[in-house]
């Protein structure tokens, strides 16, 4: 039996941990649940541990019975390598990520902490996908959507070659008002840049994001139309192509 290990960054309180585990258990695989015990959005790989060994915390999910789950005092990506080695009982052959609320989609996806434990597996030979749902603006989230969705692009991650890694995008849709799934490439949209704004001797850091074009067939793009996106993204590679100078 294919094992999957659900982890997120939004912490193990959040609603949609249990949603991307439903939608596993779905197609009869061995679930275990194994998320930060605190929000960690923006952590993208780090593998901060919070105190001075990590922690993990047996507790149970309202939805989930008989699935084991466990809160870690450290960052999804550390909780990816951790469970590589055994943390919680057999290696998983793959590492589900998210719902995360609110999407991930063009360059951006590089600072996301979803993101990041998908592409900790795949840099680890397993596979590894991630999941977002887009956050409205009246905070009315589709769960269901979600867990549909993914559900249907589980079967093509184990399908898949080890390491490979997907990021899966949801509209703020009801399963029924949802597009075809649609395959995308990242948009140049979605950039994170920040600046030093300084006030007498303070100084603080803004972030900002920033919409920029979604380029048609983008992941931003579609996404706008009403599709659920999914994007085949590659872990940390060398780069065959670079330029190197004349006797370097």
């Amino acid at each position: 039996m294919t094992k999957v290990l659900i982890t997120n960054d939004d912490g193990i309180d959040s609603p949609g941990l249990v949603t991307l585990a439903r939608a596993a258990l779905r197609h009869g695989l061995d679930v275990v649940v194994a998320a930060p015990h605190e929000e960690s959005s923006g952590t993208s790989a780090g593998l901060t541990v919070l105190g001075e060994e990590p922690v993990a915390k047996p507790v149970e999910l309202e939805g989930l019975p008989g699935v084991p789950c466990h809160a870690v005092t450290a960052r999804p990506a550390f909780i990816v390598l951790s469970a590589r080695e055994g943390a919680f009982g057999d290696p998983p052959d793959a590492v589900l990520s998210g719902v995360n609320r609110g999407i991930n989609v063009g360059r951006a996806v590089l600072h996301s902490g979803t993101v990041g434990a998908a592409l900790t597996a795949s840099a680890n030979d397993l596979l590894g996908l991630a999941v977002s749902l887009e956050h409205p603006a009246s905070d009315v989230l589709h769960w269901d959507s979600a867990e549909e969705v993914a559900a249907e692009v589980i079967p093509l991650l184990l399908e898949s070659a080890p390491g490979s890694v997907l990021n899966l995008n949801v509209p703020a849709l009801p399963p029924a008002e949802l597009g075809p799934l649609a395959r995308a490439s990242l948009a140049s949209a979605g950039a994170v840049q920040t600046r030093l704004e300084q006030a007498d001797d303070s100084a603080e850091v803004v972030t900002t994001v920033v919409d920029g074009s979604a380029e048609p067939g983008t992941d931003a793009y579609l996404l706008r139309k009403g599709n659920p996106t999914v994007t085949a993204l590659r872990s940390v590679d060398e780069d065959p192509d670079f330029d190197w100078p004349a006797g370097r």
